[in-house]
């Protein structure tokens, strides 16, 4: 429907485009002088590829003088597309500098991993994963705690200890693993998620409209932010990528013919690759249901979604199928991981009231009650409300989880280039006739005020979980009442710990300086359990044997967290009230 650019006409030149600025219908005429806006985004798409460029350069220019002269290259590109953009009198001259700020993109793309490659807890997981699926060996609930450290991140769980083990479906290892040749540590992976953003951005210029193309440059290499995430083999990315020919036009799948096929089989890898398409699924299906539904009823929209979730479990299934045969069990547990895991609490969302804004809350597992109803109550909202919010398809699931226990900005942040994909070709006029369930009380003489009262009660519960959440107490009460000292660091903490509540808790404890949370402290003395209403008193080490005291100034607050509740106490450290001995 908005997809007209991609398509060839009769005389073998590309079809006028159906897509403008406001929505409305506009046409493309590769003779005529492009649209100011065609300019302005082409020129945004090439002044995006600055950020990031000086250091790289700087980078490769001490000792990789092929890829600083790449990249000077790159500039040069910049530069001199910048001046045509502005200048040019003919939409297909235009249509070509699209394609070489593409073309430049991709060059520093590929500089950026020839001199970044070494990857991060993702990538190293992932490599790993690829050398033992390789050997034969079990791959899922199998911990390699080896492989972090230096440098690399580590995942920490509300029991006082770590994540060691590989946590996503396997598509991503199996394409890494014929590539680990390519050099150590974790090129391969890194590899992987690069070229997989950096086709994926290359098949959206292709399918978006000509006009719109540096659009998909902008949001998948601009920036410098996606192609990061890339080169630290966020799995994500992969996902990411396969997605992309499912969103774009999205709104006509469903119709029938090969572009179903390919939606559907692209839609089962993505699943196939990291968990976050899982959440992107049902809207999809559910909008797929509504617009077909609206066009021809009721057994041809649900025979539509059953061939295309069809296909899609299909495609899903042959690609774990090796996994689900050999390790039955550790596959199931090793995909559902980060819902189950119990990760310590982490991000930019509703969390940071009790990590920050409070001394913490005995009701943390409220955050992930809101995250699951407020995912269910957007769907509800969406089927309900589909001709409004169909456009908003590939954007409301990830509103979820700002109120989860997890809620970094990577899970809104790695799925952005759908969110253009969907702007751009699934406008708002596409879901005009999507069919919409009316029960009677929303088709009565209120129904402004009926539906208004439906969308409060569907985010209703949400709004109860996550107040429960943040309003939760602190169950610990924790008072400093010892330290020990080297130079500049602390070797040694004593806390006098009272368990307020009701249950007893087994409390594992950290000192913090900034977002997140730190490594875990032993503890020397005091003891593993702390009954309800009960005080004892904790002597803590530090993890490397001290703990560096940052400058003046800076917040220094001791947590306390436990996995059975999930609880979190938190209280600022005033070293300066404290009798420090060495």
């Amino acid at each position: 429907m908005y997809l007209a650019e991609t398509r060839l006409s009769p005389t073998g030149r590309q079809a006028p485009s159906k897509a403008s600025p406001d929505g409305a219908p506009a046409q493309w005429h590769p003779d005529e002088a492009p649209a100011q806006w065609h300019r302005v985004l082409t020129l945004l798409a090439d002044i995006s590829l600055f950020i990031g460029t000086r250091p790289l350069w700087t980078q490769a220019a001490s000792h990789r003088l092929v890829v600083a002269a790449v990249v000077s290259l790159c500039y040069a590109s910049i530069l001199v597309t910048g001046v045509l953009t502005l200048v040019v009198r003919r939409g297909r001259t235009l249509a070509r500098l699209d394609l070489c700020v593409l073309v430049t993109a991709v060059a520093l793309a590929v500089c950026g991993w020839a001199m970044n490659h070494g990857g991060s807890d993702e990538s190293v997981l992932t490599t790993q994963a690829a050398h033992e699926f390789l050997a034969g060996h079990q791959v899922y609930d199998r911990p390699w705690p080896w492989l972090f450290g230096h440098g690399i991140a580590l995942t920490a769980t509300m029991n006082g200890g770590y994540d060691f083990t590989y946590g996503y479906p396997p598509l991503t290892l199996m394409l890494t693993a014929p590539l680990l040749w390519i050099g150590h540590g974790s090129a391969a992976a890194t590899l992987v998620s690069t070229g997989a953003l950096i086709v994926g951005a290359i098949v959206m210029w292709r399918l978006l409209p000509v006009p719109w193309r540096s659009a998909a440059t902008l949001v998948c290499l601009g920036f410098g932010l996606l192609p990061a995430y890339a080169r630290l083999g966020y799995p994500a990315i992969v996902a990411c990528a396969l997605l992309v020919p499912v969103v774009v036009d999205w709104p006509r799948m469903g119709r029938g013919g090969r572009g179903d096929w390919v939606r559907a089989v692209c839609l089962g890898a993505a699943c196939a690759a990291q968990q976050l398409p899982w959440f992107l699924a049902p809207f999809l299906l559910a909008g797929v249901y509504a617009l077909r539904r609206g066009e021809r009823g009721p057994r041809a929209a649900a025979a539509a979604v059953g061939r295309i979730a069809g296909v899609a479990a299909t495609t899903w299934l042959l690609i774990n199928a090796y996994f689900i045969v050999s390790e039955p069990s550790s596959w199931i547990s090793g995909i559902a991981l980060p819902l189950t895991q119990k990760a310590d609490i982490h991000g930019q969302g509703l969390v940071g009231i009790s990590l920050y804004f409070t001394d913490g809350s005995d009701r943390l597992a409220w955050y992930s009650h809101a995250s699951l109803l407020l995912a269910a109550g957007l769907l509800g909202l969406f089927v309900l409300f589909v001709r409004r919010l169909g456009p908003a398809a590939t954007v409301l699931p990830w509103c979820a989880f700002f109120v989860a226990t997890r809620s970094q900005d990577g899970y809104y942040l790695l799925m952005t280039p759908l969110w253009l994909a969907a702007a751009v070709t699934a406008p708002w006029q596409s879901f005009t006739s999507a069919w919409q369930p009316r029960p009677a009380f929303l088709r009565g003489r209120h129904r402004r005020g009926a539906r208004v009262a439906a969308a409060v009660l569907l985010m209703a519960p949400t709004a109860a979980a996550a107040a429960l959440a943040v309003s939760g107490s602190p169950p610990l009460r924790m008072d400093v009442v010892g330290a020990r000292r080297a130079t500049g660091a602390l070797t040694a903490l004593t806390l006098r710990v009272t368990n307020l509540g009701d249950a007893s808790l087994n409390p594992h404890f950290t000192l913090t300086t900034g977002s997140g949370m730190s490594r875990y402290w032993s503890v020397a003395a005091g003891p593993a359990t702390l009954p309800a209403h009960g005080s004892a008193s904790y002597e803590l080490r530090p993890p490397e044997g001290k703990f560096i005291l940052p400058r003046a100034g800076v917040r220094i607050r001791v947590r306390a967290v436990s996995a059975a509740p999930m609880t979190l106490s938190s209280t600022d450290v005033d070293l300066s009230a404290l009798s420090l001995s060495p």
